[in-house]
């Protein structure tokens, strides 16, 4: 397949690329068509002069136009056909009657140019074995013989104008070296741009998958840093509320201890003998410790409750700001909370250390 001369379209020069498949080499160039289109404008020009220069069909006709080529390389058919006169060859309409009436076999010819909307290509036979040298594809396409039949059928069908070339073609290496061996050809040739537009799909399917993916999931690490943090940092305030509640439930269970105590002490003192002597300089002592021991403890309860109060506005603040969303509230009537149990458990302890200091007083 690699001695098989194959040029690829460049641009509209599918008539240039048509001959050199045709003839297995780089024989025209696009200067050398434009120079037969121009010669071939220039015999229609001098035909239509015979009829008078003057004339109205004369000066349309320079008005028009040339049908033998365009600004963007195509050449016609009567371009193609005198560019093969230089080396022998003829085209013969393939279906036309005078075709027809010879009854040969496709498979026995050398060669066809097919047309389809200013599109030329050539299906040669190299050896003894036929290609499809289009050259909008990536290579030479084998066609086989059993195939070729309804290949030709097949482009009548889409509208193709084909031809037979007639006449000996130049001798190549592709035709020589396919004369002794048989290729095989396991994959059809890709059009030029296939495999480039697929590639294109696939990314703009993925660019698509990936544009949903950030309308339902946006991310940027911005984003999720902050959500780490703020997470972080409520864990950690969570944190602390918990050891600041442990310690005051520590505090609280030995101001209830004390509390107790101080009771158990008071009725110890009025369930004992009034005529009993006590020792005065003990009597002072623990009167005056027992004093000290309220004060200090009503001082510390105070400030247990101020501080309690304070963290429990703050609490309230904090949750109302980053916990509203996601906590649900206890509605009235609901069960109490752990810091309302705190609370009632302080309240309970202050009274009965303000009852308690009230009998002593008024004993």
């Amino acid at each position: 397949m690699e001695s098989i001369f194959h040029e690829r379209q460049e641009g509209s020069l599918c008539a240039q690329h048509c001959l050199n498949n045709l003839l297995q080499g780089e024989y025209f160039s696009p200067v050398e068509l434009s120079s037969i289109a121009q010669q071939l404008d220039e015999e229609e020009r001098m035909r239509m002069a015979e009829g008078g220069v003057s004339s109205e069909e004369y000066r349309t006709f320079l008005q028009q136009p040339s049908v033998n080529m365009d600004d963007s390389g195509f050449f016609s058919i009567q371009v193609i056909s005198n560019a093969l006169k230089v080396w022998g060859l003829e085209l013969i309409l393939f279906n036309s009657p005078e075709y027809q009436r010879l009854g040969i076999d496709p498979i026995n010819e050398k060669s066809f140019i097919c047309n389809y909307k200013e599109h030329w290509f050539t299906v040669r036979k190299l050896g003894k074995q036929w290609f499809n040298l289009n050259s909008l594809l990536m290579g030479p396409e084998l066609i086989s013989d059993t195939y070729l039949a309804l290949f030709l059928a097949q482009l009548q069908q889409e509208g193709y104008s084909i031809f037979v070339v007639k006449g000996d073609l130049p001798d190549c290496e592709a035709d020589q070296l396919l004369q002794m061996i048989r290729v095989q050809q396991m994959q059809r040739p890709k059009l030029i741009g296939e495999e480039a537009a697929q590639s294109r799909d696939q990314r703009l399917s993925r660019g698509d998958v990936d544009q949903a993916i950030e309308v339902n999931h946006p991310f940027d690490g911005t984003g999720m840093l902050d959500e780490d943090e703020e997470n972080f940092q409520r864990a950690l305030a969570l944190s602390r509320q918990e050891i600041d509640m442990e310690d005051e439930e520590a505090d609280l269970r030995r101001a209830i201890q004390l509390s107790m105590q101080g009771s158990r002490r008071s009725e110890l003192s009025g369930s004992s003998p009034q005529n009993v002597p006590q020792p005065s300089h003990s009597s002072q002592t623990e009167s005056l410790s027992s004093e000290e021991l309220r004060r200090r403890r009503q001082a510390y309860f105070e400030k247990q409750q101020q501080q309690l109060q304070q963290q429990n506005q703050t609490s309230n603040l904090q949750d109302k700001a980053t916990l509203s969303s996601s906590t649900p509230e206890s509605g009235p009537g609901g069960d109490m909370s752990e810091e309302d149990m705190l609370q009632a458990a302080m309240n309970m302890s202050l009274e009965s250390v303000r009852n308690h200091l009230n009998l002593e007083e008024e004993k």
